[in-house]
């Protein structure tokens, strides 16, 4: 019963919401270039399917190609730290350089050096900056975080460095980057985003460009059903890694294990 509440009350709420967003704009009558109601929202949905479709591809190509870059580079760094206090010192402020820098200050510099027949592979490389951090500082502190007695003991018995990277750091870290991959996940969607608000569109348009068109030309109704489609496209990623984290960790860790009373 309770784990159908948890799915029943968002649902009645956001139905609520709807509807009261409908009443309220047509018995104020707000005009449609102010604030549709849902059901203008919906026609422009039906409307513009293939577009909107074909929009949020793209951008959904671009946000996983990034998310798996940053998982890749992010990791692979981690243990570069992991393994040389040296190497660590040496770049992660730059690394921190990356993450405080404003995706929308630095794209138009990107774009002229990778130039405008290739944006898509500027708003790739932005949307990489913007999620490349979380990965990479959650997965060295997770490294960090081995039981100090455990590595002692690997140690006693002979293990290599590796040994114990693969058979204790690694696992012990995997909580900590699954967290982070869910952050980061979100905002590859984000940096994919602001990328092509600043950067403008590639060979394919994607939702913000879509999203731009439609306000400059005051179609909201077309601008909200994108933005719900950006919406929908973050949920899908964030509960797809939280699928991920709790198939890969509810066996073993206390963050996923069911307790019982």
């Amino acid at each position: 019963m309770s784990k159908l509440l948890h799915i029943l009350v968002p649902i009645a709420l956001g139905i609520a919401v709807l509807a009261a967003w409908e009443i309220l704009v047509r018995h104020f009558e707000v005009p449609r270039y102010v604030l549709p109601a849902p059901s203008a929202i919906w026609q422009a949905f039906l409307e513009n399917f293939d577009a909107l479709m074909a929009a949020a591809w793209t951008t959904f190509k671009i946000t996983v190609a990034a998310f798996i870059l940053a998982v890749i580079v992010g990791v692979a760094l981690a243990i570069v730290f992991s393994l040389s206090r040296t190497v660590e010192m040496a770049l992660f402020p730059y690394a921190i350089i990356l993450q405080v820098t404003p995706v929308v200050a630095i794209a138009p510099i990107i774009s002229i050096w990778f130039g405008y027949d290739r944006i898509n592979d500027v708003l790739l490389l932005l949307a990489w900056i913007v999620a490349f951090f979380p990965i990479l500082a959650n997965t060295t502190i997770g490294l960090r975080s081995a039981d100090h007695n455990l590595i002692d003991l690997f140690r006693l018995y002979g293990a290599s460095r590796w040994q114990i990277l693969w058979r204790l750091q690694l696992p012990g870290a995997l909580p900590y980057l699954l967290g982070a991959m869910k952050i980061s996940g979100g905002l590859a969607l984000i940096g994919a985003v602001v990328a092509e608000f600043a950067a403008g569109s590639g060979t394919a348009t994607g939702l913000a460009w879509l999203l731009t068109l439609a306000t400059r030309n005051l179609h909201m109704a077309t601008a909200f059903a994108a933005l719900a489609l950006l919406s929908a496209l973050g949920i899908l990623i964030f509960f797809a890694l939280s699928f991920l984290e709790w198939l890969l960790l509810h066996r073993w860790h206390e963050s996923a294990v069911r307790k019982t009373l």
